[in-house]
């Protein structure tokens, strides 16, 4: 090994540990134990996606989890054909998107009674984890009030966990979440005229 190698090869172990010290430090900083309140919102693909993904990890460790689905209909959903078959609990709104009902009363009877059941499992002890994809559009059309949500979430057991997805989250759910994560759109298939497909868009 050359002297400019051997160089680099310490400099590259200078960084890292500087970052080992860096992340060692956060970690031993974070001795709170508590249930997460997670928003994933953005315009981009992928937020119901990302809160499967982290109900899949809590089955994976034998926890226990539940979702409520707002924004779907009778199609078929491969995350949900999977987790039912692990024990997870699904209450589906069933109506669809509320530009194909067109319906405001039927999609506020549909939202009021998903949300009673969600309300049920915020206050189900036995719950680790609990996914409620697509409340966002909920409460930005006021089929859901906001402040009855915001209650729910501060009410949970406390080593719950709540994530919340969709588009234009309400600031007032921002301000009480532990952790936001926004999806960010930068391209779409469906833009360019490519049809959703079962497998990867649902």
């Amino acid at each position: 090994m050359s002297d400019n190698d051997e160089l680099k090869k310490q400099k590259h172990q200078q960084r890292q540990q500087k970052l080992k010290e860096s992340i060692d430090a956060k970690v031993a900083k974070a001795t709170k134990e508590q249930g997460i309140f997670m928003v994933i919102t953005g315009n981009g693909k992928g937020k119901s996606t990302a809160g499967f993904g982290t109900v899949l990890r809590a089955v994976g460790h034998d926890q226990k989890a539940a979702v409520v689905q707002f924004v779907k209909g009778q199609w078929p959903c491969g995350e949900r054909n999977v987790l039912e078959k692990l024990g997870v609990n699904f209450h589906v709104m069933g109506t669809g998107f509320t530009w194909n009902t067109q319906d405001k009363d039927l999609d506020t009877q549909a939202a009021q009674a998903a949300w009673t059941q969600a309300k049920l499992m915020l206050q189900d002890e036995s719950l680790d984890l609990v996914l409620l994809d697509e409340l966002t559009y909920m409460v930005s059309y006021h089929y859901i009030d906001c402040d009855e949500v915001i209650e729910a979430i501060k009410n949970r057991p406390p080593m719950q966990h709540v994530i919340i997805t969709g588009r234009a989250c309400h600031r007032a759910l921002l301000d009480i979440a532990d952790t936001i994560s926004e999806v960010k759109p930068t391209r779409h298939a469906f833009d360019n005229g490519v049809k959703a497909r079962i497998g990867f868009d649902y």
